[in-house]
């Protein structure tokens, strides 16, 4: 059995992966942890785990009682995290949106002592829908534009979201080129003509939707578009224990939802 600590254990995130995880098999929850002050803390971690499980506020406290940490609470977390990770040698799953480079790279540092997964986006789909973005940016070329629009909730406070980027990553790769460099979002007034071969982006908020992500490729004539469609967020919860269950026990290194589909990275 894998013991499963969850961070962010109170947030809409946190609260899903703890419900699946009553009846995930080969997986059972060792510890809960919210930030100090937050409403969760000292209660029951949930139905379907030990009544003594409460959410704390102590990372330390749970750290050394489990094989892989999923963490899904705030990039200004990280930090302590990765520490504590690194401490107890545990595996972690990262599913904090809103990193910054400097996020990265401490995560890359920290990959060099533990095993650690960081995906913009745990869903089996999405994570197939980039590869799909790849290889089509990489077949049709810079003359084809490439627009990502994504729609999320109002409470979402990043724009574009983590998983639009990783969609634009995956079509800069494709065509070889950096996403930086290319990327544009937040039009408004007299824009002037699209460049060729750049990547834009379109965020919109509203309601409650969990997030629907759509790739455009468009050249003369014709158009294709890649679709993807959150219905709820049980989906990211599924995939962040997959990713949880296929990490634990792997050596030290940084890896993503793509290794745990079993993707080339070449292809």
């Amino acid at each position: 059995m894998i013991k499963v600590g969850v961070l962010g254990a109170g947030g809409r995130m946190g609260e899903a992966i703890i419900a699946q995880l009553a009846d995930w098999p080969g997986l059972s929850l060792a510890g809960a942890v919210e930030r100090a002050g937050h409403a969760s803390c000292g209660r029951a971690a949930g139905p379907g785990h030990p009544a003594i499980l409460t959410v704390c506020s102590n990372i330390g406290a749970i750290v050394h009682k489990v094989d892989v940490l999923i963490d899904f609470s705030v990039p200004a977390a990280l930090a302590v995290t990765l520490e504590a990770a690194q401490d107890a040698r545990c595996a972690l799953v990262i599913g904090t949106t809103g990193l910054e480079p400097a996020h990265h790279a401490a995560i890359d540092a920290a990959a060099k002592h533990i095993a650690v997964l960081q995906a913009a986006n745990t869903s089996l789909g999405v994570t197939l829908l980039a590869r799909l973005v790849q290889q089509a940016a990489a077949a049709l070329g810079p003359d084809w534009d490439i627009e990502i629009a994504e729609l999320h909730h109002r409470m979402k406070v990043d724009a574009p979201s983590g998983t639009a980027l990783a969609l634009g990553a995956a079509a800069a790769a494709g065509r070889g080129i950096d996403l930086a460099a290319h990327s544009i979002s937040g039009r408004d007034g007299i824009t002037g003509v699209r460049e060729t071969g750049s990547i834009g982006f379109a965020a919109l908020r509203g309601g409650s939707a969990a997030g629907d992500h759509m790739v455009l490729l468009a050249s003369e004539g014709e158009r294709i578009e890649l679709w993807h469609r959150a219905e709820n967020r049980s989906i990211f919860a599924r995939g962040a224990l997959k990713a949880a269950q296929w990490l634990a026990g792997k050596p030290a290194g940084r890896y993503a939802m793509a290794d745990v589909l079993g993707l080339d990275p070449s292809r």
